[in-house]
This record gives structure tokens, C-alpha cells and sequence, in this order.
């Protein structure tokens, strides 16, 4: 897969997520809730830490730690997909990763948290709350392992030569 196919996939992914939450801040206030279905809200919060609120609670400094760490990764995610342009599911699976990446680094960076506003539940226990940045990030996440599973496959199926003897 051509890098530009890849970098326009995280691209689309990047809007759709700053789209989004876009939106969902023009219609509703911190905290505030809509209920869509018996298991489902929208709802808007803000995470100043990484999943599941982690170093939500400190001073300010994760803000930059983790926008570095979101910088790293994004140059080297970059790097791989032109590096490895043939492996169409890996390149897919890193654009997810990618657009998602960037979104909530944009964030971050911007606003100093992260917007989440997708709530599911069961009962009175909820999720964490989420966005199609975290929504890419885990889809890229799952389509990764799948790939290294098929990559596993591939490789027991092939016939023995002199090299891999």
C-alpha cells in the first residue's frame, strides 16, 4: 500500500475523531449526558491523563510527557509505513493507529486533555469514556495482532528450503 493511501486514511480517521468531538462540545456541557440507548450515552468528559485516566490526577507535566511519547510514536508509525508499503493489513493497521494518535495528540496539545464522550455500560458499571481516536488506536491495535497471527500462518505453511531448514 502507497504511503499516501496510508497517510490519507489516518487523515480521514484525524478528522472524523476532531469532527466529532467538535460536535459533541457544541451540544453538550462538561458532564452533561444523553442517553441513545439502554446501554449507550453520549456524554462529554475530559481526560488530562492516557487510557483509563492514568496520570489523569498529576500536575500537568503528563500532558507533555505523553504528547512526546504520541510525537515518538506517530514519526516512527511514519517510518514503518514506508518501510513496509507491501504489507497492505500492517499498513492499514498502523493508519488507524496513526489518525487515531494524532487526534488525541492534537488535543492534548491544544486543549491540554483529551475530549472522550462515547459511554458504554451495563447496570451502574460504565466503561471509561472514549473517542474515535481511542475507537482507531484499538481497531489498528486488534488488526496488528490479527496480522501477526497470519504472518504466523503464512510462514508455517510454507515449504522447508535450504534457508529456513
Amino acid at each position: 500500500m502507497k504511503l499516501q493511501i496510508s497517510l490519507l486514511i489516518a487523515f480521514i480517521i484525524l478528522l472524523l475523531d476532531l469532527a466529532t468531538k467538535h460536535w459533541i462540545e457544541s451540544i453538550l456541557e462538561f458532564g452533561q449526558y444523553i442517553p441513545v440507548t439502554s446501554f449507550f450515552n453520549l456524554v462529554l468528559t475530559y481526560n488530562a491523563g492516557a487510557a483509563f485516566s492514568f496520570l489523569s490526577e498529576q500536575s500537568g507535566w503528563q500532558r507533555w510527557f505523553l504528547s512526546g511519547i504520541a510525537t515518538f510514536a506517530s514519526i516512527f508509525i511514519i517510518y514503518l509505513l514506508n518501510k513496509h508499503q507491501h504489507e497492505k493489513l500492517f499498513c492499514i493497521s498502523l493508519s488507524f493507529i496513526l489518525g487515531g494518535a494524532i487526534g488525541n495528540l492534537y488535543d492534548r496539545i491544544t486543549l491540554g486533555h483529551v475530549v472522550d464522550f462515547l459511554d458504554f455500560y451495563v447496570g451502574d458499571y460504565h466503561w471509561p469514556a472514549f473517542n474515535i481516536a481511542d475507537s482507531a488506536i484499538f481497531i489498528g491495535a486488534a488488526l496488528l495482532i490479527i496480522e501477526s497471527f497470519r504472518q504466523k500462518e503464512d510462514s508455517d505453511t510454507e515449504p522447508p528450503t535450504k534457508k529456513n531448514k
